[in-house]
């Protein structure tokens, strides 16, 4: 017979499945609704806490850390970056894509209080967002006295070779070719980090995407060059990302003159949903830092 406790019981039942459905629907909504504003990711694509990678960053000899320019969570993680390495390496130097070689005595004048930060800023060609994106990092160097060198190729050098091709750089004077790595370089166009800007860039062979990869090529061997200037302390460089991408560009001209070398990269890179790395972006540093595609740019 169908009793009243029966009926009670099996209400109790249903009731306490109804709320589990409802407390799982609630669950996944806010996991939806969870706003990431990064993740850490190693090359294989195991999330990482930003602990674990710097751990393992602080046995390197070189950190290359590939920032996505106009994205204010790579400025805030490379300047906690430098931060946390230059507490456990008192040699630390802080080299910088964003100044040109030849302006390193005004860099030196800056850093020695020579100089006002507004004749840094008027006499050697800052980028345009330095106050808001690379200020902080070159203010806490100086602070910490952690030296800032300049190890990007004069951009007028660059542009020559996209225009004329690397033999256009043999007729530099010797004063000229100080601020470049020594000639001639070894450019590797199979390299696959080039080959994907050809592609992104639409380049389909020719004269023209070779001048552009060795454009490239001219201020990856360049800044290699520079860093390698200041071993053997411990270096964090700061680039774009492509430019370490894979640990080619930077990386690959390092390794080339100085084989024993451990060097680290850590890669940024943006995606839609930062919950799980995409597959095209395994490996493409030691490292990955997840950006959400639609975070807030500085420019």
């Amino acid at each position: 017979m169908y009793t009243t406790t029966c009926y009670l019981k099996n209400m109790t039942c249903r009731t306490i499945h109804i709320i589990g459905l409802l407390l799982l629907m609630f669950s996944h909504t806010l996991a939806a609704q969870e706003l990431l504003p990064y993740r850490l990711y190693n090359a294989q694509g195991k999330k990482v806490k930003y602990a674990q990678m710097l751990q393992q960053i602080r046995q390197a000899d070189v950190v290359f850390f590939g920032e996505v320019h106009n994205d204010p969570m790579s400025h805030w993680m490379s300047l906690h970056m430098l931060e946390d390495l230059q507490k456990v390496h008192q040699d630390l130097v802080l080299g910088m894509e964003m100044f040109e070689a030849d302006d390193q005595i005004v860099l030196n004048e800056y850093q020695q209080g020579l100089i006002q930060e507004a004749q840094l800023l008027s006499e050697a060609k800052v980028w345009d967002q330095y106050a808001t994106e690379y200020k902080p990092m070159v203010d806490y160097a100086i602070s910490h006295k952690v030296k800032v060198f300049a190890s990007n190729i004069p951009r007028r050098y660059a542009s020559v070779v996209f225009h004329k091709g690397l033999s256009a750089l043999d007729s530099l004077s010797e004063e000229a070719r100080k601020w470049m790595a020594p000639l001639p370089i070894t450019v590797d166009t199979s390299l696959s980090s080039y080959q994907e800007m050809v592609e992104a860039m639409g380049g389909h062979g020719g004269a023209a995407t070779d001048n552009f990869i060795s454009a490239q090529a001219i201020k990856d061997a360049t800044m290699a060059y520079f860093i390698a200037q200041h071993l053997p302390a411990h270096v964090l460089h700061i680039n774009g990302a492509y430019h370490t991408q894979d640990k080619e560009g930077i990386a690959w001209y390092l390794k080339q003159s100085h084989p024993e070398l451990n060097i680290m990269t850590i890669h940024s890179v943006p995606q839609e949903d930062v919950a799980k790395l995409e597959k095209e972006n395994k490996g493409k540093g030691d490292y990955i830092l997840c950006l959400p595609a639609d975070m807030i740019k500085t420019h």
